[in-house]
């Protein structure tokens, strides 16, 4: 992999804070990786150069002033484009909110400029963060860091392309049915999904609000956990907040994994591709020589993910992007009366997957078929939720697959949504039952392109997650590189 332009975050904030380098200097190094970059790779909709070069001088001010700037301070951060910033277009790579600025910050952008962390843009992503590959987004797509001919995942694929190429140290998504991890996975970065609630989602523009969640990419574990701890905590603007201390994930990572109960799903090794599979058995193999006690479990309910969520999601879809109506902002395509503005508006500012969702949730949520599908999606929902419970009575953690393949070439799925749709059958469990997991860099795939290996967590599970995924990262050493 291309090392991170500017260094990790965790050396990026200890030379700047120790005044071995300035936030400026960081930054303008930011800026010159994604103008090489970007133009093979077009992770960004948006650079912010001003603004960041703005608020590294902010940076390097107060430590002349003898104050602190925070943890991340002068660290570059990219940000999915669907995370409102107060002034800087966030579109969701949509037409329909196409140079749309928002009024206020999300509450993760807030708490990021607090610790002293630099945004330097927006981030492509598939549109309203529907999709598997960032194929979907209306500005085109992203391309993979390594081989331009493939997809970086999706749907924060911008980002995961951003910290995978060595733009930026640190990025982040939104995970709803695994649009972190999995192109984490693809792309050989740490992708974490926090438990639901920990991360405050304010500001955060909404596809399935039960199972949105905001997560951090990082070049390291260590580098995850630090943006983590910035983001994390009880929010009032957000109802679904969580009123819980903020997990101390850093403090655990060396801690190693001796006794540890680790359960390798079967649901997450069997029917991948066998370059895929292989290296998640060498994860467990590894765990196992640290100390760890791994057996393998059978989660059948696991199965029921993917049909239940391509119900649930949708449905939440149809009712979340009903305000993008041409009145109040964005796209407005006039027409002789409001019903057939809505109807031109929405039919000229929707890609067609965004179409296909919103017609799918609707039908599911219609008088006649909700018991037959969005009940019946809900009933399966819990019948997965029991069964992790379950699974967690015996095991600290689960290890499986992110991905059911390595990232693959650009166009191949875009014609059989199904296909596409597979891409996240090992993440949506998490996101169903509402718990944290993370993807880990774990060697490469027969074509030379990184796997990655996923650990799965109860709720509130971070820290023992995060134990086990530095674990793998020690364990992996260069093998992925």
């Amino acid at each position: 992999m291309t090392p991170i332009a500017a260094g990790s975050a965790l050396d990026v904030a200890r030379a700047v804070r120790g005044g071995e380098r300035t936030a400026r200097s960081v930054t303008e190094a930011a800026l010159e990786a994604i103008a090489a970059r970007e133009p093979e790779l077009h992770a960004f909709l948006h650079v912010a150069a001003d603004e960041a070069r703005v608020a590294a001088d902010a940076v390097d001010d107060a430590l002349r002033a003898g104050r602190d700037p925070g943890p991340l301070a002068g660290v570059p951060v990219a940000l999915k484009d669907n995370l409102c910033t107060r002034g800087i277009p966030t579109t969701c790579a949509s037409k329909i909110l196409e140079g749309w600025r928002p009024p206020y910050d999300a509450t993760v952008v807030v708490r990021l400029r607090e610790a002293g962390a630099i945004v330097v843009g927006k981030t492509n992503l598939d549109e309203f963060a529907m999709g598997s590959s960032t194929e979907n987004s209306c500005k085109g797509p992203t391309y993979h860091p390594i081989d331009p001919t493939r997809v970086p995942g999706g749907s924060s694929g911008g980002s995961a392309a951003a910290v995978g190429a060595g733009l930026v140290p640190l990025a982040l998504g939104s995970d709803t049915g695994g649009s972190v991890r999995q192109p984490a996975a693809l792309c050989g970065t740490v992708g974490m999904k926090p438990t639901y609630g920990l991360v405050s989602r304010y500001g955060l523009v909404a596809f399935a609000s039960s199972l949105d969640q905001i997560g951090p990419f990082a070049g390291s574990v260590a580098d995850a956990a630090l943006l983590l701890e910035v983001i994390a905590g009880h929010d009032p603007l957000d109802s679904t907040s969580l009123d819980h201390p903020v997990p101390q994930v850093g403090r655990s990572l060396d801690a190693g994994v001796e006794g540890m109960r680790v359960g390798l799903v079967d649901e997450l090794v069997n029917d991948i591709a066998p370059d895929v599979a292989r290296r998640v058995r060498e994860a467990a193999e590894e765990l196992a020589k640290a100390g760890a006690v791994v057996e393998e479990i059978a989660v059948p309910e696991m199965r029921l993910g993917l049909s239940a969520y391509y119900l649930i999601a949708p449905a939440e879809a149809s009712s979340n992007l009903a305000r993008y109506d041409g009145v109040r902002y964005g796209l407005r395509v006039e027409a002789p009366d409001v019903a057939a503005m809505n109807v031109a508006t929405r039919t000229a500012g929707f890609g067609p997957e965004v179409k296909r969702r919103i017609m799918l949730g609707t039908y599911a949520l219609s008088a006649g078929y909700y018991d037959a599908y969005y009940g019946k999606a809900q009933r399966a929902r819990t019948l997965i939720v029991r069964a992790l419970d379950r699974a967690y009575e015996r095991f600290d953690v689960l290890l499986g697959a992110t991905a059911p393949s390595t990232a693959f070439a650009v166009g191949e799925r875009t014609a059989d949504p199904l296909t596409m749709y597979m891409s996240d059958v090992c993440t949506i469990p998490s996101n169903l039952a509402g718990h944290p997991a993370m993807s880990v860099p774990f060697g490469i795939g027969d074509d030379g392109l990184p796997v990655g290996v996923q650990v799965l967590a109860p709720a509130l599970g971070e820290e023992r997650m995060f134990q086990v995924a530095a674990a793998l990262e020690r364990a992996a050493g260069a093998r992925w590189r």
